[in-house]
């Protein structure tokens, strides 16, 4: 057939019948449904169950989708779980399925179904009694959170962490942890975690920094520890550093004012420490002083004068004579001395072990006394020496003293006898002349001279 206007020939519209669809053919509304939780809790499992109409139709494959995104499972299974929900799981969810019955092909998709998973317990909160504590001040940390009032019979753990490090002795049920004393080292970033004990939901707190603070060291002072008495030569020497205030690790040394030098050096957290002197020498004595130091400006404590004390050697005793021997009458200086041991000494000398004197010296150098000698003084000889360390005695010295006193009484005797005798015949020779004399000039007298 021509158009009249464009001359184009036109073809008849050819009818096409629609075949007519079989009761069977007809899809039914909500052939295809998803079972699911409407509401769940973190932790829990969501179970998703994609189901048809039961009919002949055999469902090939299955396709979840959540808020439109497909979710990666397996395309061959009818139910699936997620385990361990998270508030991020909430969405919408939905259900493709295709199916077969003989060789006709078939595919559907469900409702869509509203899940929220609900939050079991919030997000810790870390607090800290202190956020900057004092060297060596205790610090109580707490993890704050609770289960939601329809999940309160959930058990909760807690654990708390330093620079990535868990402190104590890991996860315990307390939400508290008591640091005891606090360190400089002890600064950091802190923060909790909260799980379940049952590990399905863990949960972390913001982080929080403890600024530990250092006191500095002050009132150093220098003492002797021991011994409680003087300082023997020989035995120890204590020599204790300690401070008033200090914190942390403080660095002890001890020095000798004459040479600077550090003698001993110690560090420890402690406000003080001991210098020991296992086997002092004389030659220790001297003033000493310490210093402490923590990291802030050291400090020295005031000098302290050490005296070594050092016991008396066995003493010499010497006779020194005065006289050519040691005769009666002579006087003999006795003198004892210790070449070793510190003043003041006592010396005291003996004779046959009776004291004869007791001489101290307050300066070093030994003792002296003269003795003048009679014949009793004849013996043994000995002297001690003793400055409150031990006293020590010399050896014994002998003494023999010759020229008694009867042998010179007779000496002098003879010579005065001697003496008499000698004047009595010149005064005897002399009466003899005397009388001569007169005899003869009697018998030139008168003889009525008187006679």
């Amino acid at each position: 057939m021509r158009h009249p206007a464009y001359g184009v020939l036109l073809q008849q519209p050819m009818l096409t019948q629609i075949p007519h669809r079989k009761k069977e053919d007809v899809v039914a509304p909500n052939w295809l449904t998803l079972e699911a939780p409407s509401v769940v809790f973190e932790g829990d499992s969501i179970d998703l169950m994609c189901q048809k109409k039961k009919d002949w139709w055999k469902i090939q494959t299955v396709v979840y989708y959540r808020d439109g995104k497909q979710l990666q499972f397996p395309d061959k299974v009818s139910s699936v779980s997620i385990p361990r929900a998270a508030p991020r799981d909430s969405g919408q969810y939905s259900c493709s399925a295709t199916a077969r019955k003989y060789f006709l092909p078939r595919s559907k998709s469900s409702r869509s179904v509203g899940i929220e998973v609900l939050e079991l317990f919030p997000r810790p909160v870390l607090t800290v009694s202190s956020y900057r504590p004092t060297e060596g001040s205790p610090v109580t940390l707490t993890c704050e959170t609770r289960p939601s009032p329809q999940r309160s019979n959930v058990q909760l753990q807690f654990c708390f962490f330093r620079d990535g490090k868990a402190l104590g002795s890991g996860w315990s049920s307390s939400p508290e942890l008591r640091v005891p004393a606090m360190w400089t080292e002890d600064s950091g970033s802190y923060w909790c975690q909260a799980e379940t004990a049952a590990l399905t939901v863990r949960k972390q707190s913001l982080q929080s920094q403890i600024h530990v603070q250092r006191v500095p060291v002050s009132n150093v002072s220098l003492e002797i520890w021991a011994p409680r008495g003087p300082v023997i030569e020989g035995g120890s020497l204590v020599l204790l550093c300690s401070v008033a205030k200090g914190t942390g690790n403080i660095t002890f040394s001890w020095h000798r004012e004459a040479t600077r030098a550090s003698v001993g050096r110690k560090t420890q957290r402690s406000l003080s420490a001991e210098l020991e002197v296992p086997a002092v020498q004389e030659g220790d004595a001297g003033r000493y002083y310490c210093r402490a130091d923590n990291g802030h400006d050291p400090v020295q404590s005031r000098l302290l004068s050490v005296r070594v004390r050092s016991p008396v050697s066995h003493p010499v005793l010497t006779l020194r004579e005065l006289g050519p021997q040691a005769m009666v009458g002579n006087v003999v200086e006795l003198h004892c001395e210790a070449q070793r041991g510190s003043p003041p000494i006592l010396y005291r000398f003996y004779h046959e072990n009776v004291t004869l004197v007791n001489i101290s010296v307050p300066s070093g150098g030994g003792a002296s006394f003269n003795l003048s000698l009679t014949a009793e003084h004849s013996g043994n000889y000995s002297c001690e020496a003793d400055n409150g360390l031990g006293a020590q005695r010399s050896e014994v010295v002998p003494l023999n003293v010759t020229g008694t006193i009867g042998c010179r009484r007779d000496h002098v005797t003879a010579r005065v006898l001697g003496t008499l005798c000698g004047g009595l015949g010149f005064i005897a020779a002399a009466l003899l002349c005397y009388y001569g004399s007169h005899k003869i000039a009697g018998g030139r007298s008168a003889p009525h001279a008187p006679r």
